[in-house]
């Protein structure tokens, strides 16, 4: 419905502006001159050196690549080469096989750590895999669903937490967030439980992504 209303008030304006136009018409030689300004090429055109670092667990570290191409962020660092408005691409990458949000958190107090990000134009990262993880070992032989997101409420204290840590240290880094898959689901092809869990755990990654404002999140 207000939709329908806003519709049908912007056609007012437009019956407005057209009935102004047609019965105030401006005599010819009053119209005033198009001026054509010189055409200035856009800063962006221009070649420029990128920094991009990887932060989070095995799937940015680019463990399992049977092609040994370092995973995902060795392609698209090797993608990014030729992209316009690069000139030279450096790539770093941080993320380590088994790390937790947790564990992302005091690596991110390390000021080797904290130069390479302040340096950074584009960060991409894949965390919560371990956090996951860690629920199932725990609860191997019970595994329910509540574990899950007892955990969840404090896995997004600590990536908020994270995000707060890369934005202290540089304000205007892209960051490209990868989201959570269901390992069983290369195994069991109808939905299950863990389905809806893994999509619970996403969501609170892409409200992150938004509130950043300068974040994605890629699935």
């Amino acid at each position: 419905m207000r939709r329908i209303f806003i519709v049908i008030i912007f056609s007012f304006v437009l019956t407005g502006c057209q009935e102004k136009s047609i019965s105030q018409p401006n005599p010819f030689f009053e119209r005033e001159e198009i001026a054509f300004e010189e055409y200035m090429v856009p800063d962006y055109f221009i070649p420029e050196n990128i920094n991009v670092i990887g932060l989070g667990d095995s799937l940015t570290q680019g463990v399992g690549d049977e092609l040994k191409r370092d995973g995902y962020f060795g392609r698209v660092a090797l993608a990014m080469n030729y992209w316009k408005g690069v000139k030279e691409l450096r790539s770093e990458n941080l993320a380590k096989r088994g790390r937790r949000s947790d564990q992302l958190i005091k690596q991110l107090e390390e000021p080797e750590i904290q130069a390479s990000v302040k340096k950074a134009d584009v960060i991409y990262m894949t965390i919560g895999g371990n956090d996951m993880m860690k629920i199932v070992k725990e609860h191997l032989f019970d595994l329910k669903t509540k574990p899950f997101y007892v955990e969840l409420g404090k896995f997004e204290n600590r990536l908020d937490e994270i995000f707060k840590m890369i934005r202290g240290l540089n304000g205007d880094a892209m960051i490209v967030v990868a989201g959570l898959y269901n390992p069983l689901s290369i195994v069991i092809a109808e939905a299950n439980e863990f389905d809806t869990i893994i999509e619970d755990w996403n969501e609170a990654i892409e409200i992150q992504a938004i509130m950043d404002g300068k974040a994605c999140l890629c699935q």
